[in-house]
């Protein structure tokens, strides 16, 4: 089997699956799964802020005492 033979096999092979064999969420999911995702996010930049303060307090008590 020849180099384009199998890319063109393997292309449509992959448009088969993709087309066929894959389950796509609908609307209403993909709407769902990106509001908690977004959710999430906000929480963690939230932690991570609050962390970075904790922190950033912490090192200017010890510089202080320096």
């Amino acid at each position: 089997m020849n180099f384009f033979k199998r890319i063109g096999t393997y292309t449509k092979n992959c448009y088969n699956e993709l087309v066929h064999k894959v389950s796509w969420p609908t609307r209403s999911e993909l709407i769902n799964s990106t509001v908690v995702v977004m959710i999430a996010s906000v929480i963690i930049a939230i932690f991570v802020a609050g962390v970075d303060f904790i922190f950033q307090q912490l090192m200017q008590l010890v510089y202080g005492l320096v």
